[in-house]
């Protein structure tokens, strides 16, 4: 027996008033109608329809039983909606990483007007400069700063930076201003590992790179203690 069918036949009949004006709404014929309300009655095995000639009315059993099945065909019509798309307008959890410094300047400010815009939306937005594994922290959205890897993910580019070499006057006042990346090897520098290696530091000379060795006296595993350091004068 097809209870969800079962349960829908019940809810017709009940709402119709009878049988075969429930069979004639739904354009079964009228045999099939009470044999599959029958078939439910013996399965729960309890009356839920006291039929007389005139109207058709649940017992008692059947009026919590009904209550019940316009629950969950109402769950079921639901969840089947949902499933196909039919929603117009946004709603769930939306998951967000994305680096600590570049998320608060640029990542929150679309968020913050991503919320305004789709009211049944909630985000929970990270915000870390470590690598984080989409799959299995269940992240919906990440924005990444780099080279991407080889990943079956799906990426689209959303804009381009670039990277520069920073000091502090003060540093630069004591250490002069170094002109070519080469003369690096004569400073003191700050590494953010996850944008570079703490031993080399790479440039870009027309369409090629130019690896220079560097020595790291600080390395650092976000963005924003690198620029601290810098502006306290440590490279």
């Amino acid at each position: 027996m097809d209870r969800l069918e079962a349960m829908s036949l019940f809810v017709a009949a009940v709402e119709a008033g009878s049988l075969s004006a429930a069979a004639r709404h739904l354009g079964m014929p009228l045999a099939t109608v009470s044999r599959k309300v029958s078939e439910l009655e013996r399965h729960l095995n309890t009356r839920l329809l006291n039929r007389s000639a005139r109207r058709l009315t649940p017992t008692d059993a059947g009026q919590a039983y009904l209550a019940a099945c316009r629950r969950i065909l109402d769950e079921v019509g639901e969840a089947e909606r949902a499933a196909a798309g039919e929603y117009s307008t946004p709603r769930g959890e939306l998951v967000v990483t994305a680096p600590i410094v570049f998320g608060r300047l640029h990542v929150l400010t679309v968020v913050t007007d991503f919320l305004a815009a789709y009211p049944e939306v909630d985000i929970r937005l990270t915000l870390s400069d470590q690598i984080t594994h989409l799959l299995d922290e269940h992240i919906d959205l990440a924005v990444r700063i780099g080279d991407l890897p080889d990943s079956s993910l799906v990426a689209i580019r959303v804009g381009a930076i670039r990277r520069v070499v920073c000091a502090s006057p003060a540093y630069l006042a004591a250490h002069g201003t170094p002109q070519t990346p080469g003369a690096l090897a004569a400073h003191s520098c700050i590494t953010f590992e996850n944008l570079s290696a703490p031993a080399t530091w790479t440039f870009a000379d027309g369409k090629s790179e130019v690896a220079v060795p560097v020595r790291s006296r600080l390395r650092v595993n976000t963005a924003e203690a690198a620029i601290d350091a810098a502006i306290g004068g440590v490279g």
